[in-house]
C-alpha cells in the first residue's frame, strides 16, 4: 500500500474535509456532504466512470446502518471502492495508490465566495476626500476616521469666540 508520509497526508486531508463548514466537528468523522465535496475537489469524480451518484452510493455502503457519518477507517474503505471504478485499467493496489495520491495533501476549495469590489459608485461613495459639509469633519486628511471627536462638537473653553483669528494673543499684548 501507500507509504507512511502519504498516509499521514491522506489522514490530514480527511480531517480538513471533515471539519469543513461545521464549527462543532472534531475531525474524527465525516458526513456525506463533506465526503461528496472531497471527491469533487480532489477530482475523484470525473463525470464518466465515477459520478456524484456513485460517491453517494459508496458512502451509504461503507457507513453503519443507522450512522450518518464515516470514520477514517470507513473513509479508506470508501476510497478502495471508488479506486476500482475510477482506475479500471490498473490493479486494485495500483488504483488505491492512485486515488490516495489524488486526495493526499488537499484542502477544501472555497468556490463562489463573494469578493468585495470597489468600482463605480461604490468607489465614489467611500472616497472620504470628496465628502463635504459636516461629513467632511469626521475624517482627517489621510481619510482615517476621527472617532468621537469627528461626531461630537467639542466645546472650546478658551474664552474666545470660535473662529476668532487673534485667539491667544491677549497675554502677549498685556505684557508689553
Amino acid at each position: 500500500m501507500a507509504g507512511n508520509a502519504e498516509m499521514a497526508s491522506l489522514e490530514e486531508s480527511f480531517r480538513k474535509f471533515a471539519i469543513y463548514g461545521d464549527t462543532k466537528a472534531t475531525g474524527q468523522e465525516m458526513n456525506g456532504k463533506n465526503w461528496a465535496k472531497l471527491c469533487k475537489d480532489c477530482k475523484v469524480t470525473d463525470g464518466k466512470s465515477v459520478t456524484s451518484t456513485d460517491v453517494d452510493i459508496v458512502f451509504s455502503k461503507v457507513k453503519g446502518k443507522t450512522a450518518r457519518v464515516i470514520n477514517y477507517e470507513e473513509f479508506k474503505k470508501a476510497l478502495e471502492e471508488l479506486a476500482t471504478k475510477r482506475f479500471k485499467d490498473k490493479s486494485k493496489e495500483e488504483a488505491y495508490e492512485a486515488i490516495c495520491q489524488l486526495v493526499a495533501g488537499k484542502e477544501p476549495i472555497n468556490v463562489g465566495v463573494t469578493k468585495a469590489k470597489t468600482v463605480g459608485a461604490v468607489e465614489r461613495l467611500t472616497d472620504t476626500s470628496k465628502y463635504t459639509g459636516s461629513h467632511k469633519e469626521r475624517f482627517d486628511e489621510s481619510g482615517k476616521g476621527k472617532g468621537k471627536s469627528g461626531r461630537e462638537n467639542i466645546v472650546d473653553t478658551s474664552g474666545y469666540v470660535s473662529a476668532y483669528k487673534n485667539a491667544g494673543t491677549y497675554d502677549a499684548k498685556v505684557k508689553k
